[in-house]
């Protein structure tokens, strides 16, 4: 029997035509558990007397709308970037902590394959997945473009890149047009490379040490599913702000 980790997702099983990953039932597994905790805590919501865990949750969310605060210097704008982006930040941050759940990445089942017994597991992070994080750096990314253009206008958006008048500006203009397809490469390869390194190194620390050691690092991969859903948020919001503000000249 072979032991190896795989850089894609494996096949769990096929809906039809289409393929299902382990990484893909987990996304949906992650998915169900904030719909579900989105629907017990609206209908538990109190304007009277709230609760603990109410007042944990409003303190959150003014926490994060503070920390908006300091990048758009604006609350109304921040109440209109809230959703998209505390939504974004939530659904990384759950699936990477997923993905360290006990269970994750140990239980599933073994096949051949090209001669070679594997084990495949059921349910894998995330982010482990270069689908899920493509996916989500091409949302983004785009989601980007059109709140900037109902928010300026489409051609005040567009003479951000397009300038025939002046050749430096246009070329400028290029430049950030082809940027704007770099960070779709950048934001998902930051996030799959650091999620999915994590997952070979707990792998591997408990193929060698399994018992104990692998604790303290299983906390640094907590933080570490932490900082980089916090960073995706964050740059997604900058890039909020930046593409929501008129050019200068």
């Amino acid at each position: 029997m072979a032991s190896e980790v795989s850089l894609a997702a494996e096949k769990v099983f096929h809906l039809g035509p289409l393929p299902i990953t382990n990484s893909l039932l987990a996304t949906w597994a992650v998915m169900v558990i904030l719909i579900v905790g989105a629907f017990i805590l609206n209908k538990k919501i109190q304007k009277e007397k709230p609760g603990g865990f109410q007042n944990l949750v409003e303190m959150i969310f003014e926490g994060a709308l503070n920390l908006m605060d300091s990048v758009t210097q604006d609350r109304q704008q921040s109440l209109k970037f809230f959703p998209f982006v505390f939504t974004l930040f939530i659904l990384i941050i759950l699936g990477n902590w997923f993905g360290l759940m006990p269970g994750v990445g140990t239980v599933g089942f073994h096949e051949i394959h090209e001669g070679k017994e594997l084990f495949v597991p059921l349910l894998r992070g995330s982010a482990a997945d270069l689908n899920f994080t493509l996916a989500l750096a091409a949302i983004s990314v785009v989601a980007t473009q059109v709140i900037a253009i109902f928010t300026l206008g489409t051609w005040k958006h567009l003479k951000k890149y397009i300038n025939f008048k002046n050749p430096i500006l246009g070329f400028v203009g290029a430049l950030e047009g082809i940027s704007e397809f770099a960070k779709i490469l950048s934001f998902s390869f930051r996030l799959f490379g650091n999620i999915f390194a994590g997952e070979v190194l707990l792998i591997v620390i408990g193929l060698i040490i399994p018992y104990l050691v692998p604790i303290p690092f299983l906390f640094l991969e907590l933080f570490v599913g932490f900082i980089q859903a916090f960073i995706f948020s964050v740059l997604t919001l900058v890039f909020l702000k930046i593409a929501t503000t008129a050019s200068e000249h």
